[in-house]
This record gives structure tokens, C-alpha cells and sequence, in this order.
């Protein structure tokens, strides 16, 4: 039973959408422009940069809050924490409030890790930063992380906490095929485009 009260709290905490608050505000719909989704790399491309830095401090915050708040009021339950960060990435990507359709989830699985394991957020964070920049594109960079975040706390905190951000993994990847079709087609907005402002609205 704690289980299930601790994952409907954290996909709540995860339903908060900052990119949705600022689509009100500016009256510029993010499911309307851009990748169409309601997260830190739309807002980038979109309003700019103070705009995707203020959604990527929001979708972070609350996965590391999610995971931080279950290990402090559940120290003894195993994989709580975990847990609760999965239905916190869940959240923040299907909200129900919105017909299931929010961001693609990768703000908030850093926070995730941050709260699991700041070493590998820190490393995986500066890799993503790395590859996006060299490759211009900020799914590449995602996919990266994604794939690497399993694989590193499968060493540092066993098979239970893997298998479960794994299959967050794999719902961000599904997720992001879209993201895919453009690269092949050569459609998919660049970093550099969002830099210089070519995608804003």
C-alpha cells in the first residue's frame, strides 16, 4: 500500500507543468509550435533560452524532490525511491489533466538520478551537455543520457533501481520517435537554430 500512495503523490508532483504555466502566460500554445511538447527543449526553442532554463529548473526540481521526499519519510522501504522518481517522469509525461500529453521527460529523470545518485547526474548531465552541443541536437544528447542512467546505477544500486529507470527509458524513447522521423527527414530543429533565436514564436 505504500507503494501505490507513494507513486500517485509523485505523478501528481510530476503533472506540474512550468512550460504550460509560461504557454498561458505568453498565450503562445507549446503543443501548437515547435516539437509540440511541453517541456525544456520546446521552451528553448520557442521563447529562448531564460524560458527553457526556468521549465529545465522546474521538471528538475521535481523529480529531485520526488526522490528526496520518499527517502526521507520511507528510509526503510525498498525501492521507494525509485519508484516514486518513475511515477514522477510518468507524470510530468502523461498528466491527466491534459489528455495524457505533456513533456518527453528528460529534465525531470536528471532530477531523478540527482536524487538517486548525484555523481551519476552530474556526470551524465555534463555528457549530455557535451554531445548536444557537438551534435547540435538535443535528442541525441537525451538518448545518451537515457541510456547510460541504467547502466550506472545498476552498479551502484542493484537490479531493482536499473530495471525500473530502464523502462522509463524506454517510455522516453517512444516518446522521442518522432524526434527521429525529423532527423532522418532532416527536419529536426537544432540547438544552434534555438540559440539564434530561429524557431521562436
Amino acid at each position: 500500500m505504500e507503494y501505490l500512495w507513494i507513486a500517485l503523490c509523485a505523478y501528481a508532483l510530476g503533472s506540474s507543468s512550468m512550460a504550460l504555466y509560461l504557454s498561458l502566460l505568453t498565450k503562445k500554445d507549446f503543443r501548437d509550435h515547435g516539437s509540440g511538447n511541453l517541456g525544456t527543449s520546446n521552451a528553448v526553442l520557442l521563447l529562448g533560452w531564460p524560458a527553457g532554463i526556468l521549465v529545465g529548473i522546474h521538471d528538475i526540481g521535481k523529480g529531485l524532490a520526488a526522490v528526496l521526499l520518499v527517502k526521507w519519510l520511507f528510509p526503510q522501504t525498498a525501492l521507494a525511491a525509485v519508484v516514486a522518481g518513475t511515477a514522477c517522469v510518468l507524470g510530468h509525461i502523461f498528466p491527466f489533466y491534459l489528455k495524457f500529453k505533456g513533456g518527453k521527460g528528460l529534465a525531470t529523470y536528471i532530477g531523478v538520478l540527482g536524487g538517486l545518485d548525484i555523481r551519476v547526474a552530474l556526470v551524465l548531465s555534463a555528457l549530455l551537455i557535451v554531445v548536444m552541443i557537438v551534435s547540435d541536437y538535443i535528442v541525441l544528447g537525451t538518448m545518451t543520457t537515457i541510456t547510460l542512467g541504467p547502466l550506472a546505477l545498476l552498479f551502484h544500486q542493484g537490479w531493482g533501481v536499473a530495471v525500473l529507470l530502464l523502462a522509463v527509458s524506454a517510455v522516453i524513447t517512444v516518446k522521442h520517435f518522432e524526434n527521429f522521423r525529423r532527423l532522418r527527414n532532416g527536419t529536426e530543429p537544432g540547438l544552434r537554430g534555438a540559440t539564434k533565436g530561429k524557431y521562436r514564436i
